[in-house]
């Protein structure tokens, strides 16, 4: 018999997403660590845990040529730098620290760090990397951070760069940088935070064994004699897993101090001492994570979400959600909602 042929009507198809483009700047010079967290956060599949696509490119000036790292490590690139002239403002590219602040620095790489960022392209660097995007002079007049150790230096290398000692990372017109080493974790999960939505990121931080987002600042870490109880233990500890598991529920200082069997004096004190930041600044800042998960989520009325995080009203959360996070909860709804989420997260 002939053969036959079957037509099967034609199945709409969603469209796949366009992956972001994560260009990874290495020459001569980058730390192995910073290499190790960018490949962590961006180079890993995490699509099923609801993180979306990730391509990321290692990118050198010669790609054929493997670059050395300390510890008698090797990176080879797969990508020239002109790779960096593809990408879009949608897209972004990062620099690793660099173990020699006083090095000298290959100018192709930073020609292609200023094309990307005329071009409008997210450009980040971790630690000592601030370096090399003020060489570039990406940073005159704007602000910046780098390990606590080199932010002097960098100060008076480049006096146009507004200096920004304590943060843990900042960003200004687009360009990123953070503190030393673990404040590089923070500023790449930030930046996923940013792209995709706060549950990506939190996604992304579960299975690297680590926070989501730190609160306090650069200064807990530099060195200055601190008693050795304050360093080695966390009485507040149970304090804050209570205030968390709580939100919903009004909190003072007074009211967590108590729990926690001290003065409110003592207590914001002691919390201070322990976190970097002050208790009621700390649970804004839970409160506004917590909103923010709910906004992607759920379906709840905004004054709904306002009252499981503690905010009390849509006024005050719409304020916070303001200084935090530069928009307002409707709008971050309209960026971060996920699809097929619109059952209640939970019943309480």
């Amino acid at each position: 018999m002939p053969a036959i042929d079957v037509l099967l009507p034609d199945v709409p198809r969603k469209p796949t997403p366009h992956p972001q483009r994560i260009a990874l700047v290495a020459f001569p010079g980058v730390r192995a660590f910073d290499i190790s967290v960018i490949t962590e956060v961006w180079d890993s599949d995490r699509t099923l845990r609801g993180v979306p696509p990730f391509e990321l490119r290692r990118t050198a000036t010669d790609p054929h040529t493997p670059i050395p790292l300390r510890g008698g490590l090797t990176l080879t690139p797969d990508r020239p730098l002109t790779w960096l002239d593809d990408l879009t403002p949608t897209d972004l590219v990062v620099v690793p620290g660099i173990e020699d602040a006083d090095a000298d620095l290959p100018a192709p790489v930073l020609d292609a760090l200023r094309r990307a960022h005329i071009a409008g392209i997210p450009v980040a660097s971790l630690c000592a990397g601030a370096f090399v995007l003020a060489r570039a002079g990406l940073l005159d007049g704007r602000r910046a951070v780098t390990h606590w150790h080199l932010a002097s230096t960098l100060a008076a290398r480049h006096p146009a760069v507004r200096v920004e000692p304590d943060a843990l990372f900042v960003e200004d017109t687009g360009i990123w940088t953070s503190a030393g080493t673990a404040a590089g974790i923070d500023l790449c999960l930030h930046l996923v935070r940013t792209a995709h939505g706060a549950e990506a990121a939190a996604a992304v931080a579960r299975s690297m064994v680590t926070a989501p987002f730190r609160t306090g600042t650069q200064a807990q870490f530099i060195e200055h004699p601190t008693p050795r109880a304050d360093r080695d233990a966390d009485a507040l500890a149970a304090v804050r897993a209570h205030a968390l598991a709580h939100l919903a529920e009004p909190h003072t200082v007074a009211s967590l101090a108590a729990l926690a069997g001290m003065s409110p004096r003592s207590f914001a004190r002691h919390f201070q001492a322990t976190t970097g930041t002050t208790p009621l600044h700390w649970l804004i800042t839970q409160r506004v994570a917590a909103a923010q998960k709910l906004l992607e989520r759920t379906d709840h009325p905004l004054p709904e979400v306002a009252r499981r995080a503690g905010f009390g009203s849509e006024v005050t959360m719409r304020q916070h959600f303001a200084s935090h996070l530069g928009t307002s909860p409707r709008d971050y709804r309209h960026a971060f909602r996920h699809p097929g989420r619109g059952t209640p997260m939970d019943q309480g």
